[in-house]
């Protein structure tokens, strides 16, 4: 059963509990600027991870994992991209309607949602063709 929920409502529910203050304020009001990790490197320059970033990677790694689950073939994959659809959908309506939604880390992982259902169908779609086989008679 969980197999069918798309995982990419992670990242959704997480950004918008950061966007309701529980991951705190950061610099200007946003939570998603708050660097979380900073590495010298030896060029001399330095390396600084936000915490958007980070979500941004966790979504990444998500979005891999539905691809692969896109392979499975049957009724319940059918579901799937229909919830990952209606995902898709809640990132859309939000970024249009929420003024919270308005940041480039919402974007990205809106589009990273769009992938994931045009990716998700595509490839269902080659997965199915090959499991058909046509015979010559």
């Amino acid at each position: 059963m969980l197999a069918g929920i798309p995982l990419l409502i992670i990242p959704f529910v997480l950004y918008n509990v950061g966007v309701a203050g529980l991951f705190g304020s950061g610099p200007d009001g946003n939570p998603w600027a708050t660097e979380i990790l900073t590495l010298g490197m030896m060029s001399g320059g330095s390396f600084a991870l936000t915490l958007g970033d980070l979500l941004i990677v966790v979504a990444l790694l998500l979005f891999f994992v539905e691809i692969v689950k896109a392979t499975r073939t049957g009724s319940a994959s059918v579901v799937d991209h229909l919830l990952s659809t209606f995902v898709f959908v809640a990132f859309l309506v939000e970024f249009l309607l929420v003024r919270g939604a308005t940041s480039s880390v919402f974007f990205i992982l809106m589009v990273i949602a769009l992938l994931d259902v045009l990716a998700g169908f595509s490839v269902s779609i080659r997965s199915a063709n090959r499991d058909v086989t046509f015979g010559r008679e």
